[in-house]
């Protein structure tokens, strides 16, 4: 494919996460995917959604469906947000990195760029938990050719104003956050995408 059909061509995006980017408990518009779509059309960049976010899902979960979410159409370019349902339910740090290097492993096989955003474990899982948990994540962004970002919620924890009532999911504005602060990396990603669409 030729770079200038390359550039013009929508970017198949992949969302592979949980409720935090299944817009859990908002109306589609105000969700994650549909403010990053808008926000991306705003910059003027074409991508087309592959929504693979499913509310209550580990990496376990994500990792047993992955094949299914790549088998549906092409994957260009995939952001993966996982993991704050394995620190609800406590379950081992090291059974979420052995999911979440599979996942990478399938992605970058298929020479598909990604987002890996982070989470952290909940306070009173202690400081040991806390640390393991913490590793997977900043050893796993350590990866050559992955767009790393610690933490899906950074600016949002210990702000109730911008959470649903739970206390744990954003509502629309916490939304628009997260969008304004990973769209530099998002926009990173797509142009990552780009450039391996001509080398096929």
């Amino acid at each position: 494919m030729s770079l200038s059909r390359a550039e013009a061509a929508p970017v198949h995006l992949m969302i592979l996460g949980d409720s935090l980017t299944a817009g859990y408990g908002l109306p589609k518009k105000d969700g994650f995917q549909a403010k990053l779509a808008a926000a991306l059309k705003a910059q003027g960049t074409a991508v087309i959604l592959v929504d693979a976010a499913v509310s209550g899902d580990t990496t376990t979960d994500a990792a047993a469906r992955l094949d299914w979410a790549l088998g549906g159409g092409p994957v260009d370019a995939a952001i993966v947000e996982l993991g704050g349902n394995d620190a609800l339910r406590a379950l081992d740090p090291s059974l979420m990195r052995h999911n979440l290097t599979y996942i990478l492993d399938q992605l970058q096989s298929r020479h598909i760029p990604v987002l890996l955003t982070g989470m952290i474990a909940p306070p009173n899982l202690g400081n040991d938990y806390d640390d393991r948990f913490k590793a997977v994540f900043a050893d796993l962004g350590k990866r050559p050719g992955l767009i790393y970002d610690p933490f899906f919620l950074q600016g949002l924890v210990g702000h109730p104003e911008y959470a649903q009532p739970d206390g744990l999911h954003p509502n629309a504005a916490g939304v628009d956050i997260e969008v304004r602060r990973l769209e530099p990396l998002v926009l990173k990603l797509i142009a990552e995408a780009k450039a391996q669409v001509t080398k096929r």
